[in-house]
Formats: C-alpha cells, sequence, structure tokens
C-alpha cells in the first residue's frame, strides 16, 4: 500500500495497491499493474474519521472510463483495520493505523493552507517557492505478504494452544483445529480465550475439511 501526495498545491492524493503474482513476483506500478485511486480531501477527511474511531467503517464508489471500484475502510475489532480497493483488500496493524493517521492529518492540514482558497472575490497572489522533490513527495509504503482474498478464508474462533510452529483454533462451532502458522495471513493476539478473526490459506481448510 502506497500514499503519495506529488505536490502540496493538489487538493488529493493518491492510494496505491499491489500484490503477489501467481510466480511470486510483486506487481509493477511502472508497468501499470497494481491499483490506483485518486482521493479528494473529502474523502481523506471520512477516512480519518474511521481511523480515529468515529465511525466504524465508510464506504464509496469511484468511476473512471466506466470501471467502478467499490472502496471501504472498516475496523475489525479493536486493533485491525481494513482497506478494500476493488479486489485489493489490506490489512493495518495498530502502529501502521497509527501512522497513516499521522500522514493522513499533515497531508489534509497542508492542503487545506496551500491548495484551497478562502475568498474568490479577493484578487489572489500567490508567490512560489522552489522546493526540492524531497520536500514536495511523501510516501509511506506498507508491504505485506498477503496473498488475494480470493485464496483466503476468514475463520473465527479464539486461541485454545500455541506451539513454536502451529496454532490451535477453537472455532465458533466448538471444533479445534491446529494450523501452521505459515497458513495464518493476519495478524493476531497470542491471548488465549480472546475471539479473533483469522485470515487462513483457504488450502488447508479445503484439504482438513474444515466447516467455518
Amino acid at each position: 500500500m502506497f500514499i503519495q501526495s506529488s505536490s502540496k498545491s493538489e487538493p488529493f492524493i493518491f492510494m496505491k495497491f499491489i500484490r503477489k503474482k501467481g510466480d511470486g513476483s510483486w506487481e509493477k506500478l511502472s508497468t501499470r499493474e497494481g491499483k490506483t485511486i485518486k482521493v479528494s480531501l473529502e474523502e481523506v477527511v471520512m477516512i480519518l474519521e474511521v481511523l480515529k474511531k468515529k465511525i466504524k467503517s465508510w464506504s464509496t464508489v469511484h468511476n473512471f472510463k466506466e470501471d467502478k471500484t467499490p472502496i471501504s475502510v472498516n475496523w475489525e475489532g479493536e486493533t485491525k483495520v481494513w482497506f478494500n480497493i476493488g479486489d485489493y483488500p489490506k490489512m493495518l496493524s495498530f502502529a501502521q493505523i497509527e501512522i497513516l493517521k499521522l500522514l493522513l492529518l499533515h497531508l489534509l492540514e497542508e492542503k487545506i493552507e496551500f491548495a484551497t482558497i478562502s475568498d474568490m472575490s479577493k484578487p489572489q497572489v500567490i508567490i512560489e517557492q522552489p522546493v526540492t522533490k524531497k520536500q514536495e513527495e511523501l510516501e509511506l509504503t506498507v508491504v505485506e505478504e498477503i496473498s488475494s482474498e480470493s485464496n483466503l478464508t476468514k475463520v473465527e474462533g479464539v486461541i485454545a494452544g500455541v506451539t513454536d510452529k502451529a496454532v490451535l483454533l477453537k472455532l465458533n462451532s466448538g471444533a479445534e483445529n491446529w494450523f501452521p502458522k505459515s497458513t495464518i495471513k493476519s495478524q493476531y493476539t497470542h491471548e488465549k480465550e480472546t475471539s479473533q478473526t483469522f485470515l487462513i490459506d483457504s488450502w488447508i481448510i479445503e484439504k482438513n475439511k474444515i466447516a467455518v
């Protein structure tokens, strides 16, 4: 997940998402792979409302050349936020949420000052000062190895046991199953008896015929 602002005088930012391809390589934005959306200042405000827990979720739809992209941001539990941009899901941990919140607040304050005009009836004098690329561009990169949503299954349950390589989950159905840690793609707390949502590779669910 990339957050990019090319200029403080433009009233928008870009959010860009990439994921791993079938051969294990990452998509490249330079070759027009991945997903890019243009986010207005109003939309930045609504995303911040979710990140600050003033509202639990927010969603909208972007239309670009007859291509519709559903966008949603929502909390899952107390420490996770999901960004769903079309078929590009991205989960943020607590620390990543705090970093993103501070960055968006900074960008919003800067753009309100430089990218908006309060009174159009008065003559405006704009004095441009040269800025370096380092000053002009701000970018946050959050990259994790998360499979596409179609290859993952959401599992609700609590941790009943843990070893070095596996986690014993007690599912809502009452059944208990061991899952290799490598198949759990979402972050989770190791506290026992705490209800959580786990993103687990679908192949192991199907292989063991686990009812979720």
